[in-house]
């Protein structure tokens, strides 16, 4: 493994004077590693269409996951897509309103109407105890969403999915790496997918994956990222351009190189802001069976108007944390008219996600913990 020397809270560097500080910052790994992969893509100029960097990532990731029926994509939104499509999900899906927008749009980009089912006010995950009673004859699946990595209840959700007949795609786009009852929480569902966004504590600067519960459903899938292409004069499925290129890959590799300190560095963060802040804001409560990545840190407010409050002070100092997930699925205009999601709405109005990223000086954290703690006693 190349040995970093990220500077984290035991050996900060000061900010310049003018330097934001955003809600993440993109991970850049080591130059002269990231150079020989791409002298590799140069040695061959093989730069995409499953390329020996693809090849090598796809196997890698499947080995550090612990998953099987791994297919690397373009981007998160089109690994919902390919599943939907692989899965034969067709007119509606039962998924919560608590989630990036992607999760709601890309059911809307495919004709497959979201039947939103409100989130646990703690867990901030999809409410299996909702979920029976959205059922329709018309749904064809569940999409639930691992919120910011904590598990949703899966056992509860695989029973009712088996129940019905219905599919189970998970959006695991922030559970990278992360285990329940000592497995991969990737290794649920018909399908979990990925995403490998330059936000995202493993990135391929843009990407994704799916993972697949058996291997016919991803012979599927690789035909239909390539135009259902099977052969130079062969085209037996419907299919379009979702596939990895080598240079997404190749920093993919780079990354996959560093994880080990990336997630280290991100635990020590994550565990100063728990120790200093649990007494002050609301912290999600996450399932004692599953691992943390340490993706993200929200917090929740007393209310927006607390929210707002704290977010200008911080905001005034070049600190920017972010509303996630601001706002609550069920408002959006090209959904209305819309049932109320009520726990949803309030949880919306008032989490936000605090920096967190392996560079982050120690002075800017403790300098948001201060800001948390005075305007909470207010």
């Amino acid at each position: 493994m190349t040995n970093i020397t990220k500077t984290c809270l035991s050996d900060p560097f000061e900010p310049q004077k003018h330097e934001v500080i955003n809600v993440t910052k993109t991970y850049l790994p080591d130059r002269t590693k990231l150079d020989m992969y791409i002298d590799k893509i140069y040695s061959t100029a093989w730069v995409t269409n499953n390329g020996q960097l693809v090849k090598e990532l796809t196997a890698r990731l499947e080995e550090y996951l612990g998953v099987k029926n791994l297919l690397l994509v373009t981007n998160g939104t089109l690994a919902l897509q390919i599943a939907y499509k692989v899965l034969g999900v067709t007119e509606q899906a039962i998924t919560t309103p608590f989630s990036f927008v992607a999760t709601t749009s890309s059911l809307v980009w495919e004709g497959i109407e979201p039947i939103f089912v409100d989130i646990d006010p703690e867990t901030f995950c999809i409410d299996p105890s909702k979920i029976e009673e959205a059922i329709t004859p018309k749904t064809t699946a569940i999409v639930p969403v691992h919120v910011f990595g904590n598990a949703c209840d899966v056992e509860k959700i695989e029973k009712i999915a088996q129940k019905y007949g219905l599919k189970t795609i998970y959006d695991g786009a922030h559970a990278f790496g992360v285990q329940y009852n000592s497995k991969s929480l990737l290794s649920y569902g018909d399908a979990t997918i990925l995403s490998f966004h330059a936000t995202k504590l493993f990135h391929t600067i843009e990407g994704g994956a799916i993972i697949f519960r058996n291997k016919e459903a991803l012979e599927r899938a690789k035909l239909m990222i390539n135009f259902g292409i099977n052969g130079p004069d062969s085209v037996i499925e419907l299919g379009i351009n979702a596939k990895m290129n080598e240079f997404q890959a190749a920093m993919g590799l780079c990354i996959l190189d560093e994880i080990d300190t990336i997630l280290e560095q991100r635990a020590k963060i994550w565990s100063y802001y728990e120790n200093a802040l649990k007494d002050y804001v609301q912290i999600q409560k996450r399932d004692f069976q599953c691992t943390n990545n340490y993706s993200y840190f929200p917090v929740l407010l007393e209310n927006e108007k607390r929210l707002m409050e704290v977010k200008a002070t911080m905001n005034a100092t070049g600190i920017n944390p972010r509303r996630y997930f601001y706002p609550s699925l069920d408002t959006l205009g090209y959904l209305q008219p819309y049932d109320p999601q009520t726990v949803s709405r309030d949880i919306a109005s008032r989490v936000m996600c605090l920096p967190i990223y392996p560079e982050l000086p120690l002075k800017k954290i403790k300098e948001i913990i201060k800001i948390l703690n005075e305007l909470s006693k207010n």
